[in-house]
């Protein structure tokens, strides 16, 4: 397995559309921390400007909340940009015209597309450090860290400066979890086509649409938000929520719905075991003809 994964890393690394996500993050992520640093001040202002007198101590656009802005932004497409590897990992050998080469060697079929998806992940988890230095290290040392002062819908949750670390490596984590997912969409749909440019576009639109369901809030899709994947990525806010106090004072290193946490990593795990096993499936029962 260790030979066939790391073969397979190469073959991921070795593409020049591989390098396409890691570029286009750094690019956004260092255009976002570049405008949040020449006009921060007026959008620390607009943020505030409806609170009245309310004052918040210590520096309010810091780092923490610099990384906080750039992964609300980013998490949206770092999605599409795992599938342009995803996608291609089955269907792109098929198009010229290897696969049945590679599923002719002495491994079986199971153990070739366990190192096809394992690879995956390992190119996921690499772009996800990557936008992890970039967007909470990198503002870290240009902004500086002090509190997380964030603006809920209802109400405001402010989480001290030594409680916000941790909980960033716990987001950064579960948005692991979730991009895994979606590279599992990708994977799945890859078995089926002879073309990596079907798969791709394919999982693009389902993640669009099922983005798309889950914020229009119209009762009539209340019923599937629950199932779509989509609803369940966005959760990684939830590891900056405090419980409260009968004062109303938030109790420093607690989550205030971790259930829901674990309820989402529930399904985005249902999500990578049920694609990946079907995906085997389908391809030792397929009969390879590229």
């Amino acid at each position: 397995m260790w030979q066939l994964l790391q073969i397979e890393l190469y073959k991921i690394f070795r593409r020049p559309r591989t390098y396409i996500a890691f570029g286009a993050t750094a690019v956004l992520i260092i255009l976002l921390q570049f405008g949040l640093k020449v006009d921060g001040q007026e959008y620390a202002d607009f943020m505030l400007q409806n609170l009245g007198n309310f004052d918040v101590q210590g520096k309010l656009l810091n780092g923490y909340m610099v990384c906080y802005i750039v992964l609300q932004l980013m998490l949206v497409h770092i999605p599409l940009l795992v599938t342009l590897v995803a996608a291609d990992m089955i269907s792109g050998e098929a198009n010229i015209g290897v696969l049945r080469l590679v599923l002719s060697k002495p491994y079986s079929r199971t153990s070739v597309i366990l190192a096809k998806f394992w690879a995956t992940c390992i190119y996921t988890l690499l772009l996800l450090i990557w936008v992890a230095i970039l967007a909470l290290f990198v503002s870290m040392l240009v902004f500086g860290t002090s509190d997380l002062f964030l603006m809920k819908s209802e109400y405001i949750v402010i989480i001290k400066q030594d409680d916000v670390f941790w909980r960033y490596c716990c987001a950064f984590c579960f948005a692991f979890v979730a991009l895994v997912t979606v590279a599992s969409v990708g994977f799945f749909l890859s078995a089926f086509a002879e073309n990596s440019i079907g798969p791709i576009i394919t999982t693009m639109s389902i993640i669009i649409l099922f983005t798309v369901l889950g914020t229009l809030n119209l009762p009539v899709f209340d019923y599937i938000n629950p199932y779509l994947f989509t609803t369940h990525m966005v959760i990684w806010k939830e590891f900056f929520d405090e419980k409260v106090n009968a004062n109303n004072e938030a109790i420093a290193g607690t989550i205030q719905d971790m259930p829901a946490i674990i309820h989402s990593l529930l399904v985005l795990s249902t999500y990578i075991i049920v694609l990946v096993g079907a995906t085997i499936f389908i391809m030792r029962k397929k009969d390879i003809l590229s």
